[in-house]
């Protein structure tokens, strides 16, 4: 019966690796940079892999829309992990994927952005120049950027708000919605819920009428109980593994914890969904893509379910972000904003690993 494990573990890890493959080829495909204008923009680039000292703030070609896409005169984008893993080339196998393997295919950098449109592609319908938007892009780090994922910004949302939504936002609702089949009256804990993406998923959690528990440091317990939560858990002072409390859902965005800890503070039939790991060092080669492994080797002999995801950016669920936060059921939590001239420090600050909500960078007026 050993021997069978064994063999069954080998096959699923290898499974497990070409799905990894898999799906950062998808992340990461061959790169269709825009056509340019001929005008001049200011942007950050990089044109080789490593810390944030690679990124340069150079003049740029200002690009323009495809005929699927609008031009965003750019306000603000903001960070996330994403940023760091394209800049540094990591985990390696991305670089078999698609996103270039001595140099980097693109040189643009960035995702998440709001801003006003500037111009149309001539396919577009539902959008027009002067429309304050957020949206995901490539190469949000620009006063320009073309993106076809956008929605129209609430009026009561500045546009550092908006910037902060997309990645972090979608992650939260989706992970909670989708893979962790949330429902009213059920019992979740978020570890990490002082982040970009936790303090999201405390406001939404609490949309969907769950009693939310949010673990963080002593620094942010106030912040994260005015967001919502239930109760909240000082990870200084008290290890939730070792709790009597037993929940329906365990949404992780930092996965510090062994899968046999969470699970004892899991329900009989309950779900993890972990969606985060590791800092900008953890792992070369698959980095972060060895949490999925692990539950994929560990989900079949337990009662629960564990899993992870990977956010699909989508119009109709940032329209679903904008009516949340135009109705004031979730408001966006900034830590601190830096000048585009000034990114690679905003990296830098994420990379330290204890930003409150999520760090933004200002573009223009």
């Amino acid at each position: 019966m050993r021997a069978f494990l064994r063999s069954r573990s080998v096959w699923l890890t290898l499974v497990a690796l070409l799905l990894i493959v898999i799906v950062l080829a998808l992340m990461s495909p061959a790169p269709t940079l825009p056509r340019g204008s001929g005008e001049p923009m200011k942007s950050i680039v990089y044109h080789e892999y490593g810390t944030a000292d690679v990124l340069r703030f150079e003049q740029t070609e200002k690009p323009l829309p495809n005929d699927n896409q609008v031009l965003i005169k750019v306000r603000a984008a903001s960070v996330n992990p994403l940023d760091w893993h394209y800049m540094r080339g990591t985990p390696y196998l991305m670089r078999v994927a698609g996103t270039g393997l001595r140099k980097p295919n693109d040189p643009r950098l960035g995702a998440d952005v709001a801003g006003v449109v500037e111009a149309v592609g001539k396919n577009v319908t539902d959008f027009k120049p002067g429309d304050e938007v957020f949206g995901t892009s490539g190469g949000a780090f620009a006063e320009y950027a073309p993106a076809s994922k956008v929605a129209l910004k609430p009026a009561n949302i500045t546009f550092e708000q908006a910037a902060a939504v997309p990645i972090a936002g979608l992650t939260a609702l989706q992970g909670l919605r989708d893979s962790g089949h949330l429902r009213a009256g059920q019992r979740v804990l978020i570890n990490g819920a002082s982040g970009g993406v936790g303090t999201f998923a405390v406001q939404i959690a609490k949309t969907y009428g769950a009693d939310v528990t949010g673990v963080c440091s002593t620094r942010n317990v106030e912040m994260v109980r005015s967001l919502g939560a239930d109760h909240v858990i000082d990870y200084t002072k008290e290890d939730f593994t070792a709790s009597e409390q037993r929940y329906d859902l365990i949404f992780d965005t930092v996965g510090n914890r062994s899968l046999s800890e969470v699970r004892r503070v899991m329900v009989p039939k309950g779900i993890y969904v972990g969606i985060g790991g590791g800092g900008p060092d953890a792992g070369s080669v698959i980095g972060p893509m060895w949490g999925p492994v692990k539950m994929l080797l560990y989900s079949p002999f337990v009662d629960q379910q564990f899993g992870t995801f990977l956010a699909k950016v989508s119009k109709e669920d940032l329209a679903v972000l904008a009516h949340l936060m135009g109705t004031g059921k979730v408001t966006p939590v900034i830590d601190r904003a830096f000048p585009l001239s000034e990114t690679p420090a905003a990296i830098r600050y994420l990379e330290a690993g204890h930003a409150r909500g999520k760090v933004i960078v200002t573009v223009g007026d």
